[in-house]
């Protein structure tokens, strides 16, 4: 079976070199979706699924710093690249503080960014393997995300998708709070009215599964999100 491709946004104004960065990382075996400005960028980012986003700071319409803030909105978790022209320290912070993994200066070395990309995506590849391979005890119940089934003793629940998922991160947030719009953005895509009813309805599934423990409680913390209360 063919390896499955990263997918890179790149939102770069510079026609040239939008074209030459494009096509070394397609070389390089990346596939690329390349928009010239940024409200093009975060409609190709709604409408399909990136690993990474490389983003031009200045450029029409909206600017790489706007368009961040965009997609972080989205996807609190994408890696992100700054590619820009503007050096001022002041830049550069306020692009770490919109939660870029890097902020790289122009000229640069393709190579470079190449090898930065590189080591991004295997990182988060690894937390994501990791993540996948973790199990969970929550009193009576074990609870194996990769198999997306909660035991019982001898009873097995297999979980829906977005049940798995919820469980998941209620689990990766036991005793703690799992922010409302961080979960339906993670899983459902966005923090709107009717996914957030679709995912109480996912939340009240979850609670009939885990009934049989009294010591086990989704508490719903009022206009915040949810806690996991569980041994």
């Amino acid at each position: 079976m063919e390896d499955k491709r990263n997918k890179i946004l790149l939102c770069e104004d510079d026609t040239n070199l939008g074209m030459v960065l494009k096509n070394y990382l397609e070389l390089n075996e990346y596939e690329v979706i390349l928009e010239r400005d940024g409200r093009l960028g975060l409609a190709a980012f709604q409408r399909e699924k990136f690993d990474i986003c490389l983003l031009d700071v200045m450029m029409p319409n909206m600017d790489g710093f706007t368009l961040a803030e965009e997609i972080r909105d989205v996807d609190p978790d994408i890696p992100l690249f700054f590619l820009s022209a503007k050096t001022m320290k002041d830049d550069i912070i306020q692009g770490y503080k919109l939660g870029a993994d890097d902020y790289i200066t122009k000229p640069f070395d393709s190579e470079v960014l190449l090898l930065k990309i590189k080591a991004i995506l295997k990182r988060n590849e690894e937390e994501n393997r990791i993540s996948d391979n973790i199990e969970f005890d929550l009193g009576k119940f074990h609870f194996n995300p990769k198999l997306r089934e909660l035991k019982n003793g001898d009873q097995t629940q297999t979980l829906s998708p977005k049940e798995n998922e919820l469980l998941k991160m209620l689990s990766e947030h036991k005793n703690d709070l799992l922010p409302r719009e961080r979960a339906l953005k993670k899983i459902w895509g966005s923090d709107t009215y009717f996914n957030g009813r679709s995912m109480d309805v996912y939340i009240a599934k979850l609670r009939k599964y885990l009934k049989d423990d009294t010591n086990i409680e989704i508490v719903n913390i009022h206009g915040n999100g949810f806690r996991l209360v569980a041994p």
